[in-house]
């Protein structure tokens, strides 16, 4: 099924959490809402849902307005990040509540129930889980039952609000994994709301990237870390670090640091804000008058293959994180203390206006 948002716009007091927000979910597509807290993603996701109205705009799926239906005419399943499984329902029972208050004439045989469930327990790999209540299992099994829950009733949309948020590092990461095969089995038109960049970035098929109510861009994972539309996105997604300057002629200015930019036409004079990832950088010994930024090596530390420096600019608080391979680092030698200079082989600049 697929999505449409037109202007939608939504106020809590003065504070706007949604600023004529537009976008199109294709049918089948698992997308990723991903913005700092308070940017307006759980508000937009709940709209969808219909849990929050909004002051103006509309929401259509597959063509049809459900802006002002009841949630329970959505046919919209929702997953929220505490899993809200009933406690004294078992695991089969819990799967089984939507389907088992729906009316009477809508709903299926108590045998169906069960083979739908059992199907659903199969899916979710909890199949000998049934009997057994929310509080005897782990943070991600009950998170994974609460998917199964919602998806028994057969939803046209599948919505989920930071569906691992209350889970740690190892058992998001495989969940993640297991949503993403999931929905490559299922197909089911789905959206869930994410702070969490690498989440984002590894299951979606596009991320919709909010801040302060509004979409910066929209993309592919590929297309919004490579290529980011603005400074904000840039920011936002993976390490990066930050370079205030001028942008003037087709180059770029900061203290220590000039970058021919062959992108920009001649003639550019603006104040401009740099970016560039930590492997972006290289780092050099210091030698009088020669061309880098100037920073001091505050540690260094194993990241795989890889070393991470971090780095202290003078009059600065923001440390300059780089990144090199260990053979790079083995080969400079560097210790703590010492002054290098940082030079950048990639940078994206954005005018400031």
């Amino acid at each position: 099924m697929s999505i449409e948002i037109c202007h939608l716009s939504k106020r809590f007091g003065a504070f706007r959490a949604l600023d004529d927000v537009s976008l199109n979910i294709a049918s089948g597509e698992l997308v990723a809402l991903l913005g700092p807290s308070g940017c307006g993603k759980t508000t937009l996701l709940r709209i969808v849902a219909g849990l929050d109205m909004p002051d103006s705009g509309s929401v259509l799926v597959q063509g049809q307005d459900t802006t002002d239906l009841a949630v329970q005419q959505r046919r919209v399943g929702f997953v929220f990040q505490h899993y809200a499984l009933f406690r004294h329902m078992t695991v089969f029972d819990n799967v089984a509540f939507g389907l088992r208050v729906r009316p009477r004439r809508e709903r299926p045989s108590e045998g169906a129930i069960r083979q739908k469930v059992q199907h659903l327990l199969d899916l979710i790999q909890l199949n000998r889980f049934g009997e057994r209540f929310p509080h005897q299992l782990s943070g991600g099994q009950r998170q994974r039952v609460a998917l199964a829950r919602a998806l028994a009733v057969e939803p046209k949309v599948l919505l989920l609000d930071e569906p691992f948020g209350a889970l740690d590092a190892k058992v998001r990461k495989e969940l993640r994994r297991w949503l993403r095969r999931l929905h490559d089995d299922l197909h089911v038109t789905s959206v869930f709301v994410t702070h969490d960049q690498e989440e984002a970035l590894e299951v979606a098929d596009r991320v919709v990237v909010m801040n302060a109510g509004r979409i910066e861009q929209v993309g592919t994972p590929d297309e919004v870390y490579a290529q980011p539309a603005s400074a904000f996105v840039y920011g936002f997604l993976g390490s990066a670090n930050r370079f205030e300057g001028h942008a003037q002629g087709a180059e770029f200015h900061a203290p220590g640091l000039r970058y021919a930019l062959p992108e920009v036409a001649h003639g550019l004079d603006s104040p401009a804000v740099a970016f560039a990832r930590p492997h972006d950088l290289d780092v050099h010994r210091h030698e009088p008058g020669a061309d880098g930024l100037p920073a001091q090596l505050l540690r260094q530390y194993c990241r795989g293959s890889n070393v991470l420096l971090e780095l202290q600019r003078a009059g600065l608080a923001d440390p300059i994180e780089v990144e090199l391979p260990r053979e790079r680092a083995d080969h400079l030698q560097l210790r703590t203390g010492e002054t290098v200079l940082v030079r950048p082989r990639v940078l994206r600049v954005f005018a400031q206006t």
